[in-house]
């Protein structure tokens, strides 16, 4: 066991002379310990999740008829009867068109995407999507058609969407109204 230097008077006269001249210095705050930062939180995006989401559950007469029947057709709130009915009649020029016949749905979905992007970027208004009448599903039914209706709803580019007439492609093709950037 160690005994603890005790200083003596003459020691204590010496550090007295020493610091004759000097300035207290003032006591510093000590640092509060700081807590890591919380991770960053996308919040637009998750904000884009909840609005997506709740678009999803909220389900009218005109959502329940695009999924029930043979024809799709969906118009987003705002936009007028006789646009709708001129899409229908297919009285807008498809500028461009893209066929996903045989796709996975999970290549299908990337390429509308690209397709849907290129098109706003041309300024073109209304397009067609080939998704066929899914023959070759079997019991599931048409997987790219059912699909293919909920992606385009999620789209802000995309004003409304209804199946073609049957000369372009009836029940098996979708004419897509984007709007205007």
């Amino acid at each position: 066991m160690k005994r603890k230097h005790s200083v003596s008077e003459e020691e204590r006269q010496l550090f007295r002379e020493s610091v004759v001249g000097a300035k207290p210095i003032k006591a510093r705050k000590k640092p509060t310990p700081t807590r890591a930062k919380p991770p960053p939180r996308a919040r637009f995006a998750a904000a884009e999740r909840r609005a997506v989401l709740e678009e999803s559950l909220k389900l009218d007469l005109q959502d329940a008829d695009a999924f029930t029947g043979e024809d799709l057709w969906y118009a987003k709130p705002g936009v007028q009867h006789a646009l709708m009915r001129k899409l229908r009649r297919g009285q807008f020029s498809p500028r461009a068109e893209l066929d996903l016949h045989g796709l996975r749905s999970e290549d299908a979905r990337v390429l509308v995407a690209e397709f849907l992007y290129g098109a706003q970027q041309r300024s073109y208004r209304c397009v067609r999507i080939i998704h066929g009448k899914g023959l070759g599903s079997g019991p599931k039914g048409p997987v790219i058609k059912q699909k293919l209706g909920g992606w385009l709803r999620q789209r802000k580019d995309v004003l409304a969407f209804c199946s073609a007439r049957p000369v372009d492609g009836g029940t098996g093709a979708l004419y897509v109204l984007l709007g205007r950037t």
